[in-house]
């Protein structure tokens, strides 16, 4: 075993490091280390060391380190890089929905306890979006085309916005598609068609349709695939009986409302006005509904 040079230092009497005395880990100064940290040089004994790139770091330098570094973001303030790898809020969208739709199957009572209907919001108003977790139990298309949408489309708007503007334009355009559907139906429960329920993620989808043209826009990416698809989609809420095509306008003027907003607190460079956008779309739409409830005859309302 050889023995350490006599200059490599240690803590003298005055507490700093010298150049005669054994040198002791200053979290430790019981404890003699020849082992110094790669960035401030300090003796650190084994408790205190933490693998580094090359050598070791003390604890106090890597909890420096920690404070200093910053995760990168992308424009609009979403998770860059690894971490934002899997978009999992995307993923726990579509688990809800598919566990909703099996639930369907095995039993009616899962589509009566979640489907809206006209004549059940005033009463019920939660019907208005939990219906846009449910979907047709008879036609496995519906969810299948809705579920290959939301993963090609939100989990790309996920990494670009974070979780909770994504998360807010995901459940404000869903709630507006309801709400717009709503507007050209009766809800006097003694008109035929105040039970009709309905359910589906594609007021949802249309408004993240919507945010990625606008969002890509404003980044001067090209989002001419996707014009196709809102293009074939608005043909086939015209042409295939028992689509709504209101929720789909809804969601998707919704959404590209919330879409601007956020592109413009980019330009801004002020988050609030992403926020307030979000946040005033939202009190139009429940504004809108209170309005339609309000203004509609009264009855006895119960459940279809």
């Amino acid at each position: 075993m050889s023995q350490p040079p006599s200059n490599w230092g240690g803590q003298d009497a005055g507490g700093g490091f010298g150049t005669s005395q054994t040198p002791v880990c200053p979290r430790h100064p019981d404890r003699v280390s020849y082992i110094r940290c790669q960035r401030c040089s300090r003796p650190t004994c084994p408790e205190c060391q933490r693998s580094a790139a090359v050598g070791v770091q003390c604890v106090d330098c890597v909890r420096e380190q920690a404070k200093a570094d910053r995760p990168q973001l992308t424009v609009f303030g979403g998770r860059a890089g690894a971490g934002a790898s899997k978009p999992y809020l995307t993923m726990g969208i579509i688990a809800i929905c598919v566990l909703v739709w099996v639930g369907e199957l095995i039993s009616p009572r899962v589509f009566s306890a979640v489907a809206f209907a006209p004549a059940l919001g005033a009463i019920e108003p939660w019907r208005l979006l939990t219906s846009a977790f449910a979907h047709s139990p008879n036609q496995p298309m519906h969810i299948i085309f809705n579920m290959f949408a939301l993963w090609v489309v939100g989990g790309y708007i996920e990494r670009l916005l974070g979780w909770a503007r994504y998360l807010a334009i995901y459940l404000v355009s869903a709630l507006a598609g309801s709400v717009t559907w709503l507007l050209f139906q009766p809800v006097d429960p003694g008109v035929p068609g105040a039970y009709a329920p309905i359910v589906g993620a594609s007021g949802a989808v249309f408004g993240l349709f919507a945010a990625l043209i606008i969002l890509n826009r404003h980044l001067g990416r090209d989002s001419s695939s996707m014009l196709a698809v809102i293009g074939l989609n608005v043909v086939i809420g015209f042409v295939v009986p028992n689509v709504a095509w209101e929720a789909h306008l809804g969601g998707l003027v919704a959404g590209g409302l919330m879409a601007l907003a956020i592109a413009s607190s980019r330009t801004r460079r002020s988050p609030a006005i992403a926020w307030g956008g979000i946040l005033g779309v939202l009190v139009v739409v429940v504004a809108l509904a209170v309005a339609k409830y309000a203004l509609a005859p009264s009855g006895v309302l119960t459940p279809f």
